[in-house]
């Protein structure tokens, strides 16, 4: 019985020694190459520092909060993720402490992709959930209203974080079509029609040559086959400009 007690006197005592090295999460991870490693991730990684942890392709990686901490703790480091963060977003470029980025940390919220999506695909509500993260872009939308409805400006990958430039208005005319351009204004209505020279959608300005007199101008698309021009185009700007200034 002594020589039991004394060795479960030696582990408990011998805890501490075994223990990894402590780490924290650093406020603003980023890599600032395509390999993301121990050091980009922790604060006093020490020589663990170098140990790979995954590859990014893209602007920014989402990792397992899980599998990060097995590799640090196979790495000899303890991380011990208080947060409770399932998800770690790194992006690309150097830390925020030499950019002026902000250093959001901690048991954040963000959006990502449930699925990927091709370029030209509408954003449905299943295609986003909110995830927990250590921080949040700069540009990452706070409402999923944003993005949904809207177009992606090109492939977009499963588990991304949701980026405010990664979509854009659904295209509704295209180069070549006919247009209807009505301009309203004091009770005096006036329409012609146009050849689209570009692709827009809703609330985006499109060139359209009239059909008579060949002279372009500049309208407001409001829908397929659809633009105006006048003060109802410029409450569209306007309201396009918050929308944005929100973001």
């Amino acid at each position: 019985m002594r020589r039991l007690v004394g060795f479960i006197a030696a582990l408990t005592l011998a805890g501490p020694a075994l223990a990894g090295q402590a780490v924290s999460l650093k406020a603003d991870v980023a890599s600032s190459d395509g390999v993301v490693t121990l050091g980009d991730l922790f604060d006093g990684a020490g020589a663990a520092g170098h140990t790979p942890v995954a590859t990014r392709s893209g602007a920014s990686v989402v990792l397992d909060a899980g599998a990060v901490q097995q590799a640090a703790r196979r790495a000899g480091l303890d991380w011990a993720n208080a947060e409770g963060l399932h998800k770690i977003i790194v992006r690309g470029g150097t830390p925020a402490a030499s950019v002026g980025a902000p250093s959001a940390h901690g048991n954040i919220e963000v959006l990502t992709y449930t699925r990927s999506l091709s370029a030209g695909e509408i954003v449905q509500p299943t295609d986003l959930a909110w995830i927990k993260a250590a921080a949040a872009p700069s540009d990452a939308p706070s409402d999923a209203e944003m993005v949904i409805g809207q177009a992606a400006k090109r492939p977009l990958r499963a588990g991304a974080v949701v980026l405010a430039h990664d979509t854009g208005s659904a295209q509704v005319i295209k180069p070549g079509d006919i247009v209807s351009v009505t301009y309203e204004a004091e009770g005096i209505s006036l329409r012609l029609e146009g050849r689209s020279m570009g692709s827009a959608g809703v609330g985006e300005t499109l060139a359209v040559q009239n059909t008579l007199s060949k002279k372009v101008i500049q309208t407001i698309v409001i829908g397929p086959g659809e633009a105006v021009v006048g003060p109802a185009a410029d409450q569209m700007k306007s309201a396009r400009s918050l929308r944005y200034a929100a973001r």
